[in-house]
């Protein structure tokens, strides 16, 4: 079938829950995909940075063949040596923790809600403005953006937001009711927004002080993605919860909840479950997917091409007006306009650039951390000439 196909048959049978590109994407190789019309693409969208290590990669085609040849599912009930062999090896990266294994971010993001306030009897959570935690009742309802939870009132009672980056309001928010501070350290689908280091080790010391738990959302900044392999380590924090999906398994579905051994057993059998979470395959893939990470230097990549990205970028800034910041660590970086960006987008997309507008006015970018110093002066040539376009 070719796009124009796809895309006029999906209304009839599709519940229309995305404002979807008009391409149908049929395969990718590396930092490439490819629409049903054959079209070519350089994908610096990377499935909302997913795609970390780059499409069908050899090692993770390797793990989904070996692995499914063997066993796909099968229940919690039972004991999974993947699980196990999975969780140490996370374990190496955030140490003295436990892991709950389950399919998405939501659902590691809801999890250590339950697990907060299970741990803590205590029954609220603070979050911040401007983030995003999932799409369930309870992650749309931490999440600080009013536009994902107003269709869906009344929602779960328990949560407060104060404004990122201010630990003043932070301060007089908590009550002997609050549970636990939930924090991006990145603020992804908020336009890629951080704070400095004073702000994040204060929310820290605080939470020590308090009895709260700290919860590091790190679904999208995890696995190399910020230069190093969790983003909690930009900033040296110590979280109690750390959860983490998108980019652990290649780009299976997977998520998981790690969270510290005291705080761990807070969990006692019963309390939380799931039927796919930590399948044997999804284990196998993400464990085949952090070795490559690990194996081809893509940490390294992420810092030293980011860096360069970076740069390259604020030469543009410097050129054109109407960008009004570049930021953000490693190969995740957002490009701030003076305009909105939904139309920079298409541009890119009709040269052959796949890339993201969040915020209405930041270009996300987000691209496989495979990415070369070659493929990025090819895009940035593509921008600029878009820019010189938009200026006349």
């Amino acid at each position: 079938m070719e796009n124009e196909e796809i895309i006029e048959s999906y209304p009839k049978y599709v519940m229309n829950t995305y404002g979807r590109q008009p391409i149908a994407i049929s395969h990718g190789k590396g930092i490439k995909v490819w629409d049903n019309n054959d079209n070519e693409y350089m994908d610096l969208f990377a499935g909302i940075a997913v795609n970390n290590i780059g499409h069908a990669h050899p090692n993770i085609l390797n793990a989904l063949k070996e692995q499914s040849e063997k066993l796909i599912h099968c229940s919690n009930i039972y004991y999974n040596e993947n699980q196990l062999k999975l969780a140490k090896l996370l374990n190496k990266f955030i140490l003295n923790t436990k892991v709950f294994f389950a399919n998405s971010g939501a659902e590691a993001n809801e999890g250590a809600i339950k697990l907060a306030r299970k741990y803590t009897k205590k029954t609220e959570i603070i979050s911040t403005k401007n983030s995003f935690h999932g799409r369930t009742l309870a992650t749309i309802t931490a999440t600080g953006q009013p536009k994902y939870s107003e269709p869906f009132k009344p929602l779960p009672a328990g949560f407060k937001h104060v404004k990122f980056g201010d630990i003043d309001e932070l301060k007089n928010t908590i009550n002997d009711k609050t549970a636990a501070i939930i924090l991006e350290v990145i603020q992804g689908e908020g336009g890629i927004v951080t704070a400095d280091i004073t702000y994040f080790k204060e929310v820290e010391k605080i939470s020590k002080e308090n009895n709260i738990l700290l919860i590091l959302d790190e679904v999208q900044t995890g696995f190399g993605r910020c230069g190093k392999m969790f983003a909690s380590e930009l900033f040296n924090l110590n979280p109690d919860i750390t959860t983490v999906a998108k980019a652990i398994a290649g780009g299976f579905p997977m998520g998981a909840i790690i969270a510290n051994e005291k705080v761990a057993e807070g969990f006692e059998i019963g309390d939380h479950g799931t039927t796919f979470g930590g399948t044997p395959l999804a284990c196998a893939v993400a464990i085949a997917s952090i070795n490559t990470i690990i194996d081809e230097n893509l940490i390294e990549n992420s810092q030293n091409l980011g860096k360069y990205f970076k740069n390259e970028l604020l030469k543009l800034k410097n050129k054109y007006d109407f960008i009004k910041d570049v930021r953000g660590y490693g190969l995740m970086i957002g490009v701030e306009l003076a305009i909105k960006c939904s139309d920079i987008v298409d541009k890119a997309r009709e040269k052959g650039f796949l890339i993201n507008c969040t915020a209405e006015k930041v270009i996300r970018l987000v691209p496989p951390l495979i990415i070369k110093k070659e493929e990025i002066d090819i895009f940035i040539k593509a921008m600029n000439e878009i820019f010189i376009e938009i200026s006349n």
